[in-house]
């Protein structure tokens, strides 16, 4: 099945029909055979076609997840069976697939087209509206200089409202090894403590107070970072700049706690030579390399 659109809109029937009758996950794979028999005769490899279909579905619930994160004033059994089930082969596209093998962009737009051929007159604005809110917010999340570049020609970054914030490298020495905290979020990052300061709250007790919601560990901020900034939008707001302020901070060798987050999933301690492999944020990557720098002339000093 050479034709990926097709295959996409073979999805598409499959999972509205599973999601309309309330089926186990495990009938999806006839529905496949027999969608394509009737809607693609002869396509030949269905390779592509079923392991989509797969792969929505165990990630079903992130995906759930974040359309209701993305789309508030829409309940997720509010949305018609149609537009959420493109909602859900668009966000799987567009945050878990290859990147090499689907371009954001691509994703976007063909989940858009799904809306218009099998949804209803708005489905297409409906489903643009909440896979761009995504992109936006964690597809190009705080590029510093360079998002802030980009929106230039768009928004005049000087008249947006600021939203403070502050963000944390955590660590912690256990024996000769030293451990960073780290965090997952629901789009598959592992990322920084990060969050809005209160009014009138300054960095430092910010940073503490943060971190403990978190994941539930109390520090010390020693180190500034640096900061970045990017656009993004609000739902009361609309769009606003933030500004985020990191610091390294130690803390205590000991379980994570995460704390009631919707965004967050897992925190995890990682030894430093462990963090390479991670898929992270790709505007926090010059923080954390300055903070692991920091750490490994720390651990060089003479004892």
């Amino acid at each position: 099945m050479g034709n990926r659109h097709l295959s996409r809109s073979i999805v598409l029937q499959s999972l509205f029909e599973w999601d309309f009758n309330d089926y186990e996950d495990i009938v999806i794979e006839d529905i496949l055979k027999r969608n394509a028999e009737e809607f693609a005769p002869g396509a030949g490899d269905m390779s592509f076609v079923k392991e989509l279909a797969k792969n929505i579905l165990s990630k079903r619930s992130d995906i759930d997840t974040i359309i209701e994160k993305a789309a508030p004033e829409w309940p997720i059994d509010k949305i018609s069976i149609v537009d959420r089930n493109v909602l859900r082969v668009g966000l799987y596209e567009l945050l878990f697939a290859e990147r090499g093998e689907v371009p954001a962009k691509v994703a976007i737009n063909e989940a858009i087209e799904l809306g218009k051929t099998f949804g209803g007159e708005n489905s297409g604005k409906f489903v643009n509206g909440v896979l761009g809110a995504v992109y936006k917010e964690i597809g190009e999340p705080g590029k510093d200089e360079v998002t802030v570049k980009k929106n230039r020609g768009k928004v005049d970054i000087s008249k947006l409202p600021v939203v403070r914030m502050i963000g944390a490298v955590v660590y912690a020495k256990d024996g000769d090894e030293i451990y960073v905290a780290l965090v997952h979020d629901i789009f598959g990052r592992w990322t920084l403590s990060k969050g809005r300061l209160d009014e009138n709250e300054d960095d430092v007790d910010g940073v503490v107070r943060k971190v403990e919601q978190e994941i539930g560990l109390v520090v010390t901020p020693t180190v500034p970072l640096g900061s970045n900034e990017y656009v993004a939008n609000d739902p009361d707001q609309g769009k606003i700049l933030k500004k985020v302020n990191y610091y390294l901070a130690e803390g205590e060798y000991k379980d994570l706690t995460l704390g009631e987050s919707g965004g967050l999933d897992d925190a995890k301690w990682f030894k430093l030579s462990e963090i390479v492999d991670l898929n992270m944020y790709d505007d926090i990557l010059p923080i954390v390399t300055k903070a692991v720098n920091i750490l490994l002339s720390k651990e060089e000093e003479p004892k």
